[in-house]
């Protein structure tokens, strides 16, 4: 076995220290550049998802205001100006109630916490006397500092929330105004990159997942306007207060699958089990969240001809996006994980079924050069 001398060992220590050293300097440059664009992009994520939303919802009026022999550019006009009308007089004629609403139910806050505590002490104290061993547990105390820390985060975070949403409303009519001028003109850019093998699967794809993204984000959105409609006038028919804001928050929260309806109708439940008690409108307003809203109006109505099966989930893959779009960005990343894992599914499958139907061999042999 041959040994190496002193100076082979040392240009030895010498390389591998250099490589280290390489090694290291490239890791730090990386990761320098990571978090650099990190902190480049962190505000941009979401009012650019958020505008590829509005652009889907806007394009059909964009087209058909085009059709008109109307430029492009102008049309998107006349629908922003549209909408800008419409805010306006729903922000004039509806922001001093709505605002004077959400001041008095601030103010009552403190109010229904106190009450929701009094119910769950008496709960608890009518549950030990007929099951003794539940004098163990103090419901309570438990329940108490979990309640408190949610009213004290709405009381914080609707500054911050009004802050975050006025900047989302710059971006996001910003960057829709450019996805809809010229979305066609960046996707033919994006797709003219994509190697001629696979051009075909990548325009095929991008159709389709704008076809299939604009029918689920559409309906959605006027499932959730529904839902909030259908809540709002039940509600009026009791003496309940806050009902506009009970069914805004229902509809809003609908957006979000599974736990969405079941979070959107608790607010009103302890509303009317704090100030109306348990009695005939407090069971109608159960009934008018569970039964009309979401059973027949909902899951027989409008699932089916609004939603249908454009996106299919597995509920484990939905739960997950939720929970990461949460994790991100808060309620609104519960709401758009579930499009943004729709893309990733409908993406995956139509690129699995174009490998199928139009496999081609890896690699091609070139033909044998001459020795």
């Amino acid at each position: 076995m041959q040994s190496f001398s002193r100076t082979q060992y040392l240009l030895l220590f010498i390389a591998l220290t250099a490589a280290i050293a390489t090694g290291l300097a490239i890791f730090t440059s990386v990761s320098a550049t990571i978090t650099m664009v990190q902190m480049a992009t962190s505000g941009l994520v979401l009012p650019l998802i958020l505008a590829l939303i509005v652009t889907f919802v806007l394009d059909p009026a964009v087209k058909f205001i085009e059709r008109e022999t109307i430029s492009r550019t102008l049309s998107i006009f006349l629908v922003y100006a549209l909408i800008t009308l419409v805010l306006f007089i729903a922000v004039t004629w509806l922001f001093p109630p709505w605002r004077h609403m959400w001041a008095s139910l601030e103010y009552d806050l403190p109010r229904y916490t106190a009450g929701f505590f009094t119910f769950i002490r008496d709960l608890e104290a009518g549950l030990q006397q007929r099951l003794p061993f539940l004098s163990a547990y103090d419901l309570t105390a438990m329940i108490r500092p979990m309640a408190e820390g949610i009213v004290a985060e709405i009381l914080v975070q609707t500054p911050r929330s009004a802050l975050r949403i006025g900047s989302l409303l710059i971006l996001v009519p910003l960057f829709s105004f450019f996805f809809l001028r010229d979305g066609d003109r960046i996707m033919r850019a994006l797709i003219s990159l994509v190697p001629n093998r696979y051009f075909e699967m990548a325009h095929d794809l991008s159709f389709l997942v704008s076809r299939q993204m604009s029918t689920f984000i559409r309906g959605r959105i006027i499932e959730a306007l529904i839902i909030g409609l259908v809540v709002t006038i039940g509600l009026s028919f009791t003496d309940i207060r806050y009902a506009p804001l009970l069914g805004a928050f229902a509809g809003v929260m609908n957006l979000i699958p599974y736990i969405g309806p079941l979070i959107g109708m608790v607010p009103g439940i302890l509303i009317a089990l704090i100030d109306l008690g348990v009695g005939p409108q407090f069971w109608w307003i159960v009934t008018v969240y569970i039964l009309i809203a979401q059973v027949i109006v909902d899951n027989f109505i409008l699932i089916p001809i609004l939603i249908s099966r454009v996106s299919n989930l597995h509920p484990l893959i939905v739960i997950l996006a939720i929970i990461m779009g949460g994790r991100l960005y808060g309620v609104l990343g519960m709401i758009i994980g579930v499009p943004v894992a729709s893309i990733i599914k409908i993406a995956l499958l139509e690129i699995g079924q174009y490998r199928r139907a139009f496999s081609l061999p890896d690699s091609i042999s070139e033909p044998e050069r001459p020795g």
